[in-house]
């Protein structure tokens, strides 16, 4: 039985709309497009630096008042994430699911910088967390999939 391929992936692709970077997982398209072909190692530093940068940009609007909650309403309401996602990145994804629904932030262990709600925080940190993933430069060598080797 093969390995089994962990990927950031959330089911909301743009890049096939033209975007460069997705606005589901932030990857950029050739790391997408390429993701199948990278070792173990090298999928895994994308996810750190991802989780990197979600954290960064979170942080700016969000903070993280009680990791145990959080994740515990992610099980909750069956959001995925992975056992060694940093709390900030997790948030994010929570906001991603729940951003119409979440009332109080504190429910879920969270707490807003500015006491805005979920929805407006999302769109805030959504829209920087773009900016930021367009800039950033994979630290990873991506496989050249459309030249064979001689």
């Amino acid at each position: 039985m093969g390995e089994r391929i962990i990927s950031p992936c959330v089911g909301l692709c743009s890049t096939s709309l033209g975007d460069r970077v997705c606005r589901g997982c932030q990857r950029i398209d050739s790391e997408i497009r390429d993701w199948s072909a990278l070792s173990a190692g090298q999928r895994q530093r994308c996810m750190v630096e991802l989780d990197e940068l979600r954290g960064e940009v979170a942080g700016r609007y969000l903070q993280v008042i009680d990791a145990k909650r959080l994740e515990a309403q992610l099980r909750r309401h069956r959001i995925r994430f992975r056992e060694e996602q940093p709390p900030l990145s997790r948030a994010v994804e929570l906001l991603r699911v729940g951003r119409g629904r979440i009332r109080e932030l504190a429910r879920y262990g969270l707490a807003g910088r500015d006491g805005e709600d979920a929805a407006c925080l999302h769109e805030r940190i959504i829209t920087d967390l773009l900016a930021a993933a367009e800039r950033r430069q994979p630290r990873l060598p991506m496989p050249d999939l459309l030249i064979p080797d001689p």
